[in-house]
């Protein structure tokens, strides 16, 4: 590290907020680590309300101009972020492993070509939206879709840089500008790309980057007045207290929070493929909001399942994130450790039984864990853990499966496997969900809706369901009559 500036994995990282196209200082700092072995990765700008202040001012300045840019320019301009991220990919790769613990190969692969992906698709999505004009008693209607104005995005840390521009991608197409507030676990890689969107030649202000603690920065930007748009990814509790925030300016959220979703088994599924469904739930550490973490299985095929499930989760590897081999990686801090250890701690004391796990391992990792003779009102299966937990009930019955699986505050995803097609279509029918996977998961298009039922969010995102959000969206309806000639 060298003042403002740190070497993250080989590649240089300024540790300083991006506020009007200009790196900027904080007086304190808050320091960064690694989960893979808790090397310290840099010392960060420790923002307050004046970084607060100054960019959502950054922004507000920058969006008249911005606004007013043609669709076809914003579009050639994140088009050029995501050329940008494509040539740093092996860069955002390694900075992110490192800052997130979650595996390079993920990141290479998929992860980082997602994030260009994410310019590209909501730049071509621009391009084609819009809705023919329709006719009421003669009078014409025209429907359009007006910038906002700032927005702040509010982002979490186990996948950062792809939740963010998730986000961040459809904001800028829409016209608006905007304030990213990375979670202060995984700062690194919002900081690259601020870097990115300068040199594809973003105006200054466009696209401003605040880093910071919690509250420390977060009200001042969730309550403030000249903010248009507030969208946040993390925790319900945290929600809260940003829809408190937001109330008093009726700042529209949109909110992605957590979940407690089902993986629904049936007994005439091809139980292989259940299985490989099952484990895959293990994927980053458990730190996926739309993990199936409860597995529901049909009584007669349960003591088969737990058996394969058992054998194939033996075949996981734990270790060093960057190695190849590996298949889980650390949990991203020890926080979140205690967190975990204490759900599986206070399950197995209530009576739960560990088949697999149940314990933390050296540095911070966790054991994958499968808990069965658990109880549907107990806190192992109510509530969200985010770590490579999972629950195992059994059901006799199709109306047993669904009762179970919508027994939750939470409605964010549901995993079905099932060789029924007229069973699939029923029972989807009636789960609590935003989105449902039949004999997949994860599988995810932007053209469709994104969100959560219930406590797991408000609102929807992805293709014309962001511009919705992201834009004042205008009915102009114009009379047939009453133009005068100006010939």
């Amino acid at each position: 590290m060298s003042g403002h500036l740190t070497t993250v994995a080989g590649v240089t990282v300024d540790t300083r907020h991006w506020i009007g196209g200009e790196r900027v200082a904080s007086a304190a700092t808050f320091t960064d680590h690694s989960p893979i072995d808790g090397t310290v990765l840099g010392e960060i700008a420790r923002g307050t309300a004046t970084e607060a202040e100054a960019a959502v001012a950054a922004a507000k300045a920058a969006f008249p101009a911005w606004a007013a840019t043609s669709r076809e320019e914003r579009a050639r301009l994140l088009h050029a972020i995501a050329d940008g991220v494509e040539r740093r990919l092996e860069d955002l790769a390694v900075v992110e492993t490192a800052d997130n613990g979650a595996l390079l190969r993920s990141h290479r692969r998929g992860v980082m070509p997602r994030v260009a992906h994410n310019f590209r698709f909501f730049a071509d999505w621009l391009l084609t939206l819009g809705h023919e004009d329709f006719d009421t008693r003669g009078h014409t209607n025209h429907v359009s879709w007006d910038p906002a104005g700032p927005c702040v995005l509010i982002t979490p840390w186990n996948a950062p840089l792809m939740l963010a521009t998730w986000k961040i991608a459809p904001a800028l197409a829409a016209g608006n500008t905007v304030v990213l507030k990375p979670a202060e676990w995984t700062p690194m890689t919002a900081s690259l790309l601020a870097d990115i969107a300068a040199e594809a030649g973003l105006p200054a202000g466009v696209f401003n980057v605040v880093q910071g603690l919690g509250s420390e920065i977060g009200d001042a930007l969730t309550s403030h007045p000249d903010v248009r748009r507030i969208s946040f990814t993390g925790s319900v509790p945290t929600a809260k207290h940003i829809a408190a925030s937001a109330a008093a300016n009726l700042t529209p959220l949109s909110l992605e929070l957590g979940g407690k979703s089902p993986l629904l088994v049936f007994a005439d599924a091809d139980l292989d493929l259940a299985v490989d469904l099952a484990v895959e739930q293990y994927d980053n550490a458990g730190q996926v909001c739309l993990a199936a973490t409860r597995l529901l299985v049909e009584e007669s095929v349960a003591e088969e399942f737990t058996r394969r499930f058992a054998e194939k989760a033996a075949e996981l590897r734990q270790g060093d994130p960057r190695e190849l081999p590996t298949d889980i990686g650390p949990n991203i801090h020890e926080r979140q450790l205690e967190k975990i250890d204490g759900f599986v701690r206070r399950a197995i004391e209530a009576g739960a039984r560990a088949v697999i796990g149940g314990e933390r391992l050296a540095g911070q990792f966790y054991a994958p864990t499968l808990l069965t003779d658990v109880a549907q009102d107990s806190e192992i299966v109510q509530e969200e853990v985010f770590g490579p937990v999972l629950t195992l009930q059994t059901f006799r019955d199709e109306a047993e499966a669904v009762r179970l699986a919508n027994d939750t505050r939470f409605g964010l995803a549901a995993t079905l496997a099932t060789g029924d097609q007229e069973r699939a279509a029923r029972v989807t029918g009636q789960l609590v969900a935003g989105t449902v996977w039949v004999n997949c998961f994860f599988v995810r298009d932007l053209q469709a809706p994104f969100g959560g039922s219930r406590h797991s969010g408000v609102g929807r995102e992805g293709g014309t369901w962001s511009f919705d959000f992201y834009c004042d969206v205008k009915n102009t309806v114009t009379a047939p009559k009453g133009w005068k000639d100006h010939g």
